[in-house]
């Protein structure tokens, strides 16, 4: 290229070196008209002209100055030290040419196989433990006069939730209390021994007809102690746990079956999984399982199934699976979602840092050091193992330098080098 235009330039000052020879010749041979030509015309015209030849004259010394001085001198072309292939399947190979990566940002490692646990996901939500959960209803027909424990509160094994005004219950009362009076009465005759036996009956039948209206031991006892009617029934929990919601208002009017509060032990949860059909052959109950939050994501539960649906969600199509999760600490809230991994086997497998692995879009990448400069991307798969390493399945070998630190930078060369 460079001799051409060399080659060129010398012929086009031949032409005007030609041409400028004829344009004398013919000067000389009308001198005399051109100067009578030039003085006649305008003043503002000569200035024109005379500028037009001195651009014309430094044009042309420029030209002759730059044949004349070293027009074979090599010219130096700027290359690109860096260089992009791409492969039929898809991997990317980066050449740096003379670029070094900075050892404490860039970190490689050697792949090696090792035996990880094949685990399966299971999406899925947390609730109450419904075989741990009570209901407190109305046993007969009244009006709500206090309630003890609202939404949220905690509760003990006995303590009052709801004060209630019932007919029934205090018919239930005086029916007892004159049952027991007839029984002391009778215990008394020697001669009436059937006649004490029916006041007994009868005694303990009130007395059942209480605890059937709920009331409890000790407000029979105390029944006996005092004489006297109570004219309110109070409603024990008979759990402790929470009032996880409460049906009523004070001063309500409720009626035999109406719910008035839900009690649940917030320590007693189920896992309510859902497990997709072609995983269906892998669960069994009494598996255990390992749940994580995103509301502790370094912490691990343990979970337990004991129930496995008899027939697939049509809505779903996947089969629930219901667990008992150990939450001691009370740190899981019901209604949580969370997510269950399940080990079904184990495999070998090249364990990695997360920091290794390039997501794109539904894409996994790693990439690896092939040469002094030269490094390959290529698309992997696998499994989260933890949340902070990764298990590749297929695509890394064992013995291949890995980068584990810095992936996303260097990823960055890639992408603009694709551009």
């Amino acid at each position: 290229m460079k001799d051409k235009i060399v080659t060129f330039l010398k012929d086009t000052f031949a032409k005007l070196k030609q041409l400028w020879g004829h344009l004398l010749h013919r000067l000389n041979r009308r001198e005399a008209e051109i100067r009578k030509s030039y003085w006649n015309l305008a003043p503002e015209d000569r200035a024109r002209l005379r500028l037009f030849l001195i651009c014309t004259s430094v044009l042309m010394l420029g030209i002759v100055i730059g044949l004349a001085f070293n027009v074979n001198r090599p010219v130096k072309l700027e290359r690109s030290d860096k260089s992009l292939k791409i492969e039929n399947t898809g991997a990317m190979e980066l050449r740096l040419q003379g670029v070094e990566l900075n050892p404490s940002i860039y970190i490689f490692q050697t792949a090696v196989s090792v035996a990880v646990p094949v685990e399966l996901n299971v999406p899925g939500r947390l609730a109450f433990n419904a075989e741990k959960s009570k209901v407190l209803s109305a046993r007969a027909p009244g009006r709500v006069e206090r309630i003890y424990a609202f939404d949220g509160a905690e509760v003990e094994m006995g303590s009052p939730v709801i004060e209630m005004y019932s007919p029934e219950f205090i018919s239930a009362q005086q029916e007892y209390l004159l049952s027991s009076k007839t029984a002391k009465v009778l215990e008394s005759s020697k001669t009436m021994s059937d006649l004490l036996g029916d006041a007994q009956i009868t005694q303990q039948a009130a007395a059942n007809r209480m605890r059937n209206l709920g009331a409890g031991d000790g407000d029979i006892n105390q029944l006996e102690k005092s004489g006297k009617t109570q004219s309110n029934l109070i409603m024990r929990s008979p759990i402790k746990g929470v009032v996880v919601k409460r049906g009523v208002e004070p001063g309500a009017i409720v009626n035999a079956g109406d719910v008035m509060a839900t009690l649940a032990n917030p320590k007693e949860l189920w896992f309510l999984g859902n497990i997709y059909e072609q995983d269906i052959r892998k669960i069994q109950k009494g598996q255990t399982m390992i749940l994580r939050s995103e509301s502790y994501p370094d912490k691990e539960f343990i979970a337990k199934a004991n129930y496995i649906a008899p027939a697939i969600d049509p809505e779903t199509h996947a089969l629930l699976i219901r667990c008992d999760v150990e939450n001691a600490d009370g740190l899981l809230r019901p209604d949580m979602y969370v997510s269950a991994r399940l080990k079904t086997g184990e495999a070998e497998a090249v364990v990695v840092p997360q920091s290794a692995i390039v997501r794109m879009r539904e894409m996994r990448y790693m990439i690896i050091k092939t040469g002094p400069d030269t490094f390959r991307r290529f698309a992997v798969k696998g499994y989260d193992l933890d949340g902070k390493r990764f298990a590749v399945t297929e695509g890394v070998e064992p013995g291949m330098q890995v980068l584990t630190d810095g992936a996303v930078l260097l990823n960055d060369r890639f992408a603009k080098q694709e551009e």
